[in-house]
């Protein structure tokens, strides 16, 4: 942690923070990623993964970016280390709640120096924001219909916020949204595959009743396909791993189960399949392994749950489905679509140029109504001020 203590500064700056660079075109931009995952992640972690593209993304189009995340990421950007490595895969951490309150106590110190924050840690920012004078945007990257969170968003109303679908955003209608920003992905790390060696169908991401891996396997036990699972088993769904999913698979000879893979095994996995199956049920805010999938030219099966109808279009890139029954009678059609099609929709929605034009494009709105502010309060100051010098020199009657 010696680094942050020799960027700590003695006091916060009182004179007003210059705007010309941003008004250039060039930005000095500050990411804020979770520290469960390194940026990437070198195995599951959607959130991060999309930091880190957005990252290097930022870089290449030219601006000035800093990123704070976990010391053993791998960035194009001006790295701030909040802990040594992610907090996840490291058996020394126990609470990862001090590591990312140091992170945004630094963040806070060092906030003068950017034009704008970004923040992808979800709550834990939300008190702090009314004490910067920088502007800031927290993009939420979780489920938010969830009753806990009704009270908080309402108390930060005013907090700007992005949504990662339209659904998920519909779920908190008194939180301050500024924008829906879907993920993107760098085409060239996800090479198109137009013929899949593999024959098998694939459920890619983690073991949780929400992520419904049962309803996968009995989909690939009624169409008579084998199926391949690539997925992790987090601590608190070890339960539902041994009394549901453990025994289905030693009643279903033509389903693998992998485990966790990483970000670099993605493609040839999605690649190869026939078909990505997502048959979840509980509102997935994206879902970032079906655009993983259209990327490969893979189709995908998904059940109409969360933001499933905005990211996948019906006879296109796949099917939405409803129930178990409609998803084994939909398999020779999907299995028909044709991959160069699911990929071009891909380009043409789902790339990491579109996603961080559309970050850039609000972070200068935002930018701009700060200065407009501090110009109104700058305005109505000096009106005071000759307010009272008139009525102090006003000669007595």
């Amino acid at each position: 942690m010696q680094q942050w203590h020799n960027a700590r500064r003695d006091g916060r700056a009182q004179a007003s923070r210059p705007t010309t660079r941003a008004a250039r075109g060039r930005m000095k931009i500050a990411l804020v990623s979770p520290l469960y995952e390194s940026v990437p992640p070198v195995l599951y972690g959607g959130t991060e993964r999309i930091v880190s593209i957005l990252a290097d993304e930022l870089v290449a189009q030219g601006h000035d970016v800093t990123l704070f995340a976990s010391g053993d990421s791998i960035t194009a950007a001006n790295l701030v280390p909040a802990c040594e490595r992610a907090l996840r895969l490291n058996p020394k951490v126990h609470d990862p709640l001090p590591y990312h309150l140091m992170m945004l106590d630094e963040v806070c110190r060092q906030a003068d120096d950017f034009d704008i924050i970004h923040f992808h840690t979800d709550l834990l920012q939300m008190p702090l924001l009314s004490t910067l004078r920088t502007p800031s945007v927290t993009t939420v990257h979780g489920r938010l219909d969830l009753p806990d969170l009704w009270p908080f968003y309402s108390r930060f109303s005013d907090v700007p916020l992005v949504a990662i679908s339209n659904s998920q955003r519909s779920q908190l209608p008194m939180a301050n949204f500024v924008a829906t920003i879907y993920h993107g992905l760098r085409p060239d790390r996800v090479p198109f595959t137009p013929e899949p060696k593999g024959g098998y169908l694939a459920f890619l991401g983690r073991i949780s009743p929400e992520k419904r891996p049962d309803r996968a396997i009995e989909i690939a036990q009624r169409t008579g396909m084998p199926l391949k699972i690539a997925a992790k088993v987090d601590r608190a769904d070890r339960g539902y791993w041994e009394d549901v999913i453990r025994p289905m698979l030693v009643d279903n000879l033509n389903v693998e189960y992998i485990g966790e893979i990483s970000d670099r095994e993605k493609p040839e996995f999605l690649g190869n399949a026939a078909a990505l199956l997502f048959p979840i049920d509980w509102p997935e805010p994206f879902g970032i392994v079906m655009i993983e999938a259209m990327a490969c030219g893979t189709p995908v099966l998904a059940f109409r749950c969360g933001s499933v109808p905005e990211v996948i279009d019906h006879g296109v890139t796949g099917y939405i489905v409803d129930s178990v029954d409609e998803a084994v009678s939909s398999m020779d059609g999907l299995l028909s679509l044709n991959r160069a099609l699911v990929r071009k929709r891909f380009e043409e929605r789902f790339t990491a140029e579109r996603m961080t034009r559309s970050y850039v494009e609000l972070y200068r709105k935002l930018i701009n109504q700060a200065r407009e502010e501090v110009d109104v309060i700058s305005d109505a100051a000096v009106l005071s001020r000759r307010s009272l010098g008139s009525e102090t020199h006003r000669t007595p009657q």
